[in-house]
C-alpha cells in the first residue's frame, strides 16, 4: 500500500497541508479532507460543473484534478468567495433573479461565473452562455442564470477601476 502524499496549497486564503492518497481528487480532498462541502459532486466526469472551483484564476473541475496537483496552487471554492458577512455581488444577483433552484448546480455555476467576470466584466449574454454551458442546471432553464451574471457585471467592473 502506498503511503499518503503530504501536498501544500492555498484555500480560501487559507494555507493547508494535507497527506491524501495520490489517487485522491481535489473534490474529494476538499469535501472529506478539508470538509468545504460547498463543492459539489455530480457526475465525477467533468461534464456537469457542479464541482467546478477555482485554481490560479482558472475555473477548474475539481472532480478531473488530482489533490497533488493542487501543490502550491491557489484554490478558492465557494466559500471562499463571500466573507459571511454578506453576499457577494453575484451570488446577490443569482438570488434576485432566481437563478436557483435546488441549489446543487449553483456553487459550480459561481465559481464558473466569478472567473468569467473576473477576466472579463464586460462579457455579452453569448459569452456567458458559451462558458456557462459546461454546467448543468435541471431546474432554471439557464436564462435566469445567464440574466443573474450579465446584471452582476457592473460590480466586477468596478472592482477593475478601484
Amino acid at each position: 500500500m502506498m503511503e499518503p502524499a503530504k501536498t501544500r496549497f492555498t484555500v480560501n486564503g487559507k494555507e493547508v497541508e494535507v497527506a491524501v492518497p495520490s489517487r485522491m481528487t481535489l473534490a474529494d480532498c476538499l469535501r472529506h479532507e478539508l470538509r468545504l462541502t460547498g463543492t459539489h459532486l455530480g457526475c465525477e466526469h467533468g461534464v456537469c460543473g457542479a464541482c467546478t472551483v477555482i485554481v490560479n484564476g482558472d475555473a477548474v473541475r475539481s472532480c478531473l484534478m488530482l489533490a497533488v496537483q493542487a501543490e502550491g496552487a491557489d484554490v478558492v471554492t465557494v466559500e471562499g468567495l463571500s466573507n459571511d458577512a454578506a453576499l457577494t455581488p453575484l451570488q446577490a444577483s443569482f438570488r434576485r433573479h432566481g437563478a436557483l433552484q435546488c441549489g446543487f448546480c449553483t456553487p459550480g455555476m459561481i465559481t464558473t461565473a466569478h472567473a468569467l467576470l473576473s477576466d472579463e466584466p464586460d462579457a455579452d449574454a453569448d459569452r456567458v452562455r458559451e462558458v456557462l454551458s459546461g454546467n448543468l442546471c435541471r431546474c432554471t432553464g439557464y436564462i435566469p442564470i445567464v440574466e443573474a451574471v450579465l446584471d452582476a457585471r457592473a460590480a466586477y467592473r468596478k472592482t477593475r477601476e478601484d
